[in-house]
């Protein structure tokens, strides 16, 4: 078994101004490949304390990742620290300074001074190619009591980092035997304590695992399984990924890499989209823009504007633009203005004492020219951000339960959230059954 630890470097990670997707992204990769990762830890740029933290790391791990701190600048301190970690005194590498300042001078460039700490490396490190970058990594082999462990340095900027990773690192690494086959289902409309309640003992055995974790478009179930090869590894995962699939199918929506816009645009099927958002700053535009079925969109709080996208003066004057009717109408409007199959609309009160209040509103064809229509009712608490993002997640799920055949099920209520819902069908499609939401 490898044990692994991960050190991310900045003050800037530290204090939270920058989100720290390094350390995500090398978790996930050490996990698929059977490497065991018992720490991450975050330190500003202080030389003794990253130097204390390398120590003790290489004490407890048999690799130990260092992402960030490999810039030009003094307060990049990582190389130091980890000569120091080691008592190894850096020199500049003739190859690595003939390659920095070849970078430079390729873009008409003199290179500074002060880049040439970037051509560093203590005996024990091998330089690793930046081919995006100008900060070559490290990869340090060393021993720790006796105990053979490794070092790696890696550059902070993720599109740097996550190409050398590929190409560089993970050629030089001693991986296990063994191996790691997972599963990620994604769950919408049911708490994550429903559905710890509905896995009962399954939550709370070793191998597979399965574990729970709330995200923004729901709860994800990931299951995992490791043995010594993949084909054992996916005959115990099968068993228990499939008892997970059939506990949770009625909240199901995808799994892996799928995304909850992709499932809602899988559902279309050929149908044409268009959206009408009224108090949501385009987020949900956002999380549709890359789809192919989305055709067109109006984004606007212009009461004028609305009007002539379908909102009735009447509706605007009596209920407001918050409400059921509005959202109902937009829907339709956005069919009939921006020349869509389906329409859909959401309006969003994000201020005043109705904050935390939407609606959203779903307008599909039927056959026969019935149309079928469906809204839904947002009512959770939490800053302008997080009522516009709920917002849209809820919205692509209706429209993706809407659409999908069969209909998806009433969700059971979620832990920490509360959601009136109201789903009618049109009066001209009275005959069909009433509408569910997602």
């Amino acid at each position: 078994m490898l044990l692994a630890e991960i050190i991310s470097v900045g003050t800037e990670l530290l204090f939270g101004e920058i989100v720290d997707s390094n350390a995500a992204f090398l978790a996930r990769e050490l996990g698929t490949r059977g490497v065991t990762l018992h720490r991450k830890t975050v330190l500003g740029d202080n030389l003794t304390r990253l130097t204390d933290a390398i120590g003790t790391a290489l004490d407890r791990a048999d690799l130990v990742i260092l992402g960030g701190g490999l810039g030009p600048t003094d307060d990049d301190l990582t190389r130091e620290a980890i000569a120091a970690a080691l008592n190894e005194t850096p020199t500049e590498d003739p190859a690595q300074l003939a390659h920095l300042r070849g970078l430079f001078e390729s873009r008409g460039r003199t290179m500074p001074d002060i880049n040439r700490k970037q051509a560093w490396l203590i005996p024990s490190a091998e330089a690793l190619p930046n081919p995006v970058g100008t900060a070559p990594g490290w990869f340090v082999r060393t021993t720790r009591g006796g105990l053979p462990k490794l070092l790696v340095a890696l550059p902070g900027p993720p599109r740097e980092m996550q190409r050398m990773w590929r190409e560089q690192v993970l050629p030089r690494l001693p991986l296990p035997g063994a191996a790691l086959e997972h599963t990620t289902i994604h769950t919408q409309g049911i708490g994550e304590s429903t559905v710890a309640e509905l896995l009962g003992d399954l939550t709370r055995q070793a191998n597979p695992s399965v574990a729970t974790y709330a995200r923004a478009t729901g709860v994800d179930v990931r299951v995992a399984a490791s043995a010594p090869d993949r084909d054992q590894a996916a005959a115990l995962l099968h068993p228990v990924r499939q008892r997970v699939r059939e506990l949770l199918a009625r909240w199901t929506w995808g799994e892996d890499d799928q995304t909850l816009a992709g499932a809602a645009q899988g559902a279309l099927l050929g149908l044409t989209l268009g959206v009408i958002e009224a108090g949501s700053a385009g987020t949900l535009c956002t999380l549709l823009a890359d789809q192919p079925g989305f055709l067109d969109a109006a984004v606007t709080q212009d009461h004028a504007r609305l009007i002539t996208l379908g909102l009735t003066p009447v509706t605007l004057r009596d209920q407001g633009l918050v409400s059921e009717q509005a959202a109902r109408e937009l829907a339709a409007g956005a069919r009939e203005h921006l020349g869509a199959d389906v329409g859909l609309a959401v309006v969003v009160a994000t201020t005043g004492e109705r904050a935390g209040q939407a609606f959203v509103g779903l307008n599909v064809p039927q056959p026969g020219g019935a149309t079928l229509e469906r809204t839904l009712h947002v009512n959770w608490p939490g800053d302008a951000a997080q009522v516009r993002e709920r917002t849209a997640v809820s919205a692509l799920s209706l429209l993706r339960a809407a659409l999908s055949d069969p209909p998806a099920p009433t969700p059971a209520p979620t832990d920490s959230q509360t959601s009136d819902s109201q789903n009618r069908t049109a009066p001209d499609s009275a005959q069909r059954p009433e509408g569910r939401t997602a």
